[in-house]
């Protein structure tokens, strides 16, 4: 069977306090649309400079334990180079160093393939922009159609 290439992009409202959005859930959705009982790779992409993806636990606390090592890290003060917006706005540019926007897992048999507690989330701690972009794209057997699909949905999640 050939490889095929399909992508959508979800537009998330964060609100207008540092998160982090468990995307596990959209994953899944867009695998069950695109994959099929299909093998490859998902990769999932966040095109801003102030955020980014992470696997890990959520509702245990592990997401607040994230936001809090991010502050002790990047603390919210005037230290930054990059000065506008919000005060201390400058870490969230540092953020993707730490947090990279971007992930890329296997999915087998059209099943994302995570351990037992990992959650794919967006992690945002710039309260100066609530809208954000995530591209979604699949690359193996039994996508949806031979080449580009754009797809669009949207998702607000006011915390």
């Amino acid at each position: 069977m050939p490889h095929a290439f399909t992508t959508s992009v979800l537009h998330i409202t964060t609100g207008s306090t540092e998160t982090v959005t468990d995307l596990t859930h959209d994953c899944q959705q867009f695998l069950v649309r695109t994959a099929a009982t299909g093998d490859g790779l998902l990769n999932i992409f966040v095109p801003h400079a102030t955020a980014g993806i992470a696997i890990l636990e959520t509702g245990s606390g592990s997401d607040d334990d994230l936001l809090a090592a991010l502050h002790t890290l990047l603390p919210s003060d005037d230290r930054w180079q990059h000065r506008h917006g919000s005060p201390g706005h400058g870490r969230d540019h540092v953020l993707p160093a730490l947090v990279p926007p971007h992930a890329t897992l296997p999915v087998i048999g059209g099943r994302l393939e995570l351990g037992t507690w990992q959650s794919v989330c967006l992690v945002d701690t710039n309260v100066d922009n609530p809208r954000r972009q995530v591209r979604l794209s699949f690359l193996g057997e039994g996508a949806g159609s031979v080449g580009t699909v754009e797809a669009k949905s949207e998702r607000c999640i006011e915390p």
